[in-house]
């Protein structure tokens, strides 16, 4: 069994959905199954909307309900989707012991990490799994959780730097 890799998109700048999702379309290319769970967005985007019209072994999921993002909700609707999120969660986990797909995307994982909606160790035994499995993964979002670089292959940080100041 090939050893997993584990690659995190993080930083400031936009790309990093897109970057995945290139990479989720390299790898459905080569025959694998392809799966993203997209968290805390609320709003469908673009380039996601997209797949549906492709012919792609690329399955996505969201399991929020709100079409605002997050942060964007009250105390209660909050609590409601932190629910959702971590049902999610719970379903990358499923795949990983089903092995149901090659490449695995969590969308803006790291930003349910920075909400305190999963704490780092629930990311850590989703990561150590899919590596077992030899499974692909990516995730994304603004923060880099220092406890998770010991399980990562690599860090690509996108930034946006302001030309006009």
């Amino acid at each position: 069994m090939n050893d997993g890799c584990v690659e995190i998109f993080c930083g400031n700048g936009r790309g990093k959905t897109s970057m995945a999702l290139g990479k989720s379309i390299r790898s459905c290319s080569r025959g694998n199954s392809v799966v993203i769970i997209q968290f805390l967005k609320g709003r469908e985007t673009g380039e996601l909307n997209y797949l549906n019209n492709m012919n792609l072994d690329i399955k996505l999921f969201r399991f929020e309900k709100s079409d605002k993002f997050y942060e964007e909700l009250d105390e209660q609707e909050q609590a409601e989707q932190r629910e959702n999120i971590r049902n999610g969660l719970n379903f990358a986990r499923k795949l990983l012991t089903t092995c149901e797909c090659d490449f695995l995307v969590l969308d803006e994982a790291l930003g349910v990490l920075d909400f305190g909606i999963a704490q780092p160790e629930e990311l850590i035994s989703i990561l150590v799994k899919a590596r077992e499995e030899g499974m692909h993964m990516i995730l994304t979002g603004r923060s880099m959780c220092q406890e998770l670089r010991p399980y990562v292959d690599s860090v690509t940080v996108v930034e946006t730097e302001d030309l006009n100041s």
